[in-house]
């Protein structure tokens, strides 16, 4: 697999996170977890990531964001930086699906059984979340999409192990209580869980073209009174 240098962005979540990876490993990494920080801590994060680790933005093959589903705000925020980054230094953009990093993630943080199901969740709004559902060889179950969940929405998958992750599964807690199928594990976003997956995708080609480019907001943005409108 390449050698290659790759700064990672995720913003996706209340999560500010930015790492540096070379050859898929993380060799550096900043980040906070506090809401309607990113406009303000990103790019400072970046400058401390890379004195951190000792290079120099012209050994930048390329930058990754997390390109969503998540925070509408967040997104534009870590996509627009990654975009900029990338046309001063005419390397390639690289985007990783924020699901698919979250579920690689946990395989890195926790041991999980080879049969469980991953059910990575990122908050929306009430009982909705972004989620998908992956096989623990991050084999894709169910796509992404945007679900309210209540107590029988995973009733089909009651002879399988489930794990449910991320912000927004936590408010289901007392909603699965008593269902020994179903875990919950402690679980935040982070920019060195795109290590992999973005030095995966730059071996292979896999770019963005960063004229056309656009977050993966799954559902669109739509101002209203208070209270009415999705989270960011």
């Amino acid at each position: 697999m390449s050698k290659k240098v790759i700064l990672l962005l995720e913003t996706a979540t209340t999560a500010c996170s930015v790492a540096l990876c070379e050859a898929g490993d993380v060799i550096a990494v900043k980040e906070i977890n506090e809401r309607n920080v990113h406009a303000s801590l990103l790019t400072l994060f970046i400058e401390d990531v890379m004195k951190t680790s000792g290079k120099k933005y012209s050994d930048l093959d390329a930058v990754a964001v997390s390109k969503g589903p998540g925070s509408y705000t967040g997104l534009r925020i870590g996509v627009s930086t990654a975009k900029g980054i990338c046309y001063a230094l005419d390397i390639p953009l690289i985007s990783v699906d924020t699901l698919e990093a979250m579920a690689y993630g946990i395989l890195k943080q926790e041991k999980i059984h080879a049969s469980s199901f991953l059910i990575p969740m990122i908050d929306a709004r009430r009982m909705e979340v972004y989620t998908a559902i992956y096989k623990a060889d991050l084999s894709l179950i169910e796509p992404v999409t945007a679900k309210i969940v209540d107590s029988n929405t995973f009733d089909h998958y009651e002879d399988n192990r489930l794990i449910l992750f991320g912000d927004g599964s936590y408010k289901f807690q007392e909603v699965f209580a008593g269902r020994s199928f179903i875990r919950f594990l402690g679980f935040e976003n982070s920019a060195a869980h795109l290590g992999y997956l973005a030095n995966k995708k730059l071996s292979n080609g896999d770019i963005e073209n960063m004229a056309y480019f656009e977050p993966f907001y799954l559902k669109e943005f739509l101002a209203g009174k208070p209270g009415n409108f999705p989270q960011t």
